[in-house]
């Protein structure tokens, strides 16, 4: 063979081999044992934008804007080749150019050579920015979820001590209790159904469907359009159903001549939301001696957890209502 033909056969070995490097989708590097890049990828020109001259010869340490420059890397690199040790995933969090702020993970190895001869390590980059952004948000909705399963059991346990057992049937106690569970089932179903947010008239309406004996004892107006975050919707929801609950016990929808109007505006520029419910058409309304756990509950409900008020006003046409709480930014609001 003479000396031609070995440079013609060294020149397609080193054809064949860059062409494999090419082939990775991440970003690879292969240095030589002082940490100069000997070769790189094609996706490691694209990802981060250079050309090979400022690539190829240069330090690690010196590529881009510096951003593998980091002591720790310094040591993790020295101790690959003649430890013949492994650096996995290496996290390098930083503010690459034309980029952004990105997280990549560096994995290197000992780079053996059939001759023994020379030393070098391959270096592989893979961009995990997206993949730690879903991990974060996973952490996040299951640290979401068993916070509200530790709300909603709380809930219940206070709702099955707390329901009135004293001159009440077992009947009476079941369907009660029963009702009240329905009612939290069926805000957990609104709150959890995907949406950015649910529409107010749209729950109510599914609060009150199961008390419109007829067309006309409930009417819901359309006011304007309020979105209400899971926590609103859950709690409001519960309200709404214990006010229903003592109307249909005591109140306007008692009667077959009964109706119950609700309505609602938006107040301080829209930051805080006023919801009216009258009822009317029950000749008997009288203030109560005494309140009871849903009078309690629906007061408990608007004060801490809604951060509102109410004001319950038996008049001699009928109770009203009026509760009102704030809508904060990024909490629900159109």
């Amino acid at each position: 063979m003479n000396t031609d033909d070995l440079y013609r056969l060294l020149r397609t070995s080193h054809a064949q081999a860059q062409s494999i490097v090419d082939t990775v989708a991440d970003p690879l590097l292969v240095l030589d044992a002082g940490f100069c890049v000997l070769t790189a990828s094609r996706s490691f020109f694209a990802k981060f934008g250079v050309d090979r001259y400022e690539t190829i010869g240069k330090s690690i340490f010196e590529l881009g804007n510096g951003q593998w420059d980091i002591p720790e890397l310094h040591q993790l690199l020295s101790e690959v080749i003649p430890r013949s040790a492994a650096i996995i995933d290496f996290e390098v969090v930083h503010e690459f150019p034309g980029l952004g702020r990105r997280t990549m993970l560096l994995t290197a190895r000992t780079l053996f050579q059939p001759d023994g001869g020379g030393h070098s390590i391959l270096l592989t980059i893979s961009d995990a920015t997206d993949q730690r952004a879903r991990d974060a948000n996973k952490d996040l909705l299951f640290g979401e979820l068993r916070h509200r399963m530790k709300n909603l059991l709380a809930l219940v346990q206070a709702l099955a001590r707390q329901t009135p057992t004293a001159d009440r049937t077992a009947d009476q106690f079941r369907d009660e209790l029963l009702g009240r569970l329905g009612a939290l089932i069926e805000a957990e179903s609104l709150g959890f159904d995907g949406s950015p947010g649910t529409d107010l008239k749209t729950m109510i309406e599914h609060i009150l469907a199961p008390y419109s004996c007829t067309a006309s004892c409930v009417t819901v107006d359309s006011g304007p359009p309020v979105n209400l975050s899971s926590k609103q919707v859950m709690f409001l929801a519960m309200v709404l159903h214990e006010m229903a609950t003592n109307a249909a016990k005591y109140g306007a929808l008692a009667s077959e001549n009964g109706h119950v109007h609700v309505r609602w505006r938006l107040r301080e520029g829209g930051d805080r939301l006023e919801l009216e419910w009258s009822e009317s058409g029950e000749p008997r309304v009288v203030r109560p001696e005494s309140h009871g756990f849903g009078s309690a509950l629906i007061r408990a409900t608007v004060e801490r957890s809604l951060d509102g008020s109410i004001n319950l006003d038996f008049t001699p046409e009928g109770l009203r209502a009026l509760l009102t709480f704030p809508i904060r930014a990024g909490d629900g609001r159109v």
